[in-house]
């Protein structure tokens, strides 16, 4: 679906002095560039329903294969429901159809943006995961900004350095990558918020009760964000138009901040779009461990109870949300290297 440029493209050397209107004024032989343009939101369009249609499927064949009867789900184990009632409740639901047709029915239900009925809550799914995804999105977006901007100044700070400081901070980037996240965050939550009672235990009131929870789940991602974008950054310093910044008195930390940083740009973003569609994951345990509302929380409740139409609701939507994610990063490809724009 993407065409994302490898890590050695990534890391290949950008003609610095060569304007971006320049280098992507020129159109390849081949159809006209409308019709090019059009070919490929056409593609993206096919991928991003693929992927969509490929989700929607596991999750409903995920269902199918649980083991038990879904009435007796929706009834509870203290239910004393006579037969004739059960059979009403099947027929009702459509659990007494054939799978093909469930199926069919689950799709035509997708199409009209319904998710169907939460068993256990008795509400739509829909609006179950809308109250939920505001708490999930500002703990996401607090921890990703939180990780690039540590991983950014570590990685400037240190690349092409045989210092003290590079040292300490390599170190701490293997402990944070190692350290499980809901154990980072019981470290945190003890001595932050019960001994030196800086920051609330649990709760969404106030930005003070997002900082513990977003450092818990940033942590680790910097420190994988900043071991790449220093590997970028010493390759990128390598090149020769460095010597030739060098040479215009530009400062170290300038050249590293507005040249070789637009080389390294790419891996990081690369691997910056993969983690962010993997913070819906991360979310449950720290939500759990924070006592946080949010999509992780409903997913862990939904999964302990059963209740597989919210469970399948939250699996569409993590993967609308990578979808979202992977062509937001696509598009950010061509702003930060020109020579994509040739495709």
């Amino acid at each position: 679906m993407s065409h994302a440029p490898t890590m050695a493209d990534a890391s290949a050397p950008v003609d610095a002095s060569a304007p971006a209107e320049a280098v992507s004024s020129a159109d390849p032989p081949g159809p006209p560039r409308p019709l090019r343009l059009l070919r490929a939101i056409g593609a993206r369009l096919v991928a991003v329903a693929s992927v969509l249609l490929g989700a929607a499927t596991l999750a409903f064949v995920g269902l199918k294969l649980l083991p038990g009867d879904p009435v007796a789900t929706l009834l509870g184990p203290q239910t004393t429901a006579s037969p004739a009632v059960r059979a009403q409740i099947r027929a009702d639901y459509g659990f007494d159809e054939p799978v093909f047709r469930q199926y069919l029915h689950y799709l035509n239900e997708l199409l009209h943006g319904r998710l169907g009925e939460s068993y256990q809550l008795q509400q739509p799914v829909s609006a179950l995961i809308g109250e939920q995804f505001q708490p999930t999105l500002e703990l996401a977006s607090a921890a990703l900004a939180l990780a690039v901007v540590i991983a950014v100044v570590s990685a400037i700070a240190t690349a092409g350095r045989r210092s003290g400081l590079r040292s300490a901070l390599g170190a701490w980037e293997l402990v944070a990558v190692s350290t499980p996240s809901f154990w980072l965050g019981i470290v945190l939550l003890t001595v932050f918020s019960f001994r030196l009672q800086w920051f609330p235990v649990a709760g969404t009131e106030g930005v003070q009760t997002l900082v513990l929870p977003a450092v818990t789940l940033a942590l680790p991602i910097a420190g994988v964000l900043a071991q790449v974008l220093r590997e970028g950054l010493e390759t990128a310093l390598a090149e020769p138009f460095v010597v030739t910044a060098r040479a215009r008195g530009l400062s170290r930390i300038a050249v590293r901040a507005r040249h070789a940083f637009r080389h390294a740009a790419i891996p990081l973003l690369t691997l910056s779009g993969w983690l962010t569609g993997t913070l819906l994951g991360g979310t449950v345990l720290v939500e759990k461990v924070f006592a946080r509302p949010g999509i992780g929380a409903l997913t862990l409740q939904s999964v302990n109870t059963k209740d597989m139409p919210v469970v399948m609701g939250v699996v569409l939507l993590a993967a609308l949300v990578f979808v979202v994610i992977s062509q937001v990063t696509d598009l950010l490809y061509l702003v930060i290297d020109p020579r994509l724009r040739k495709g």
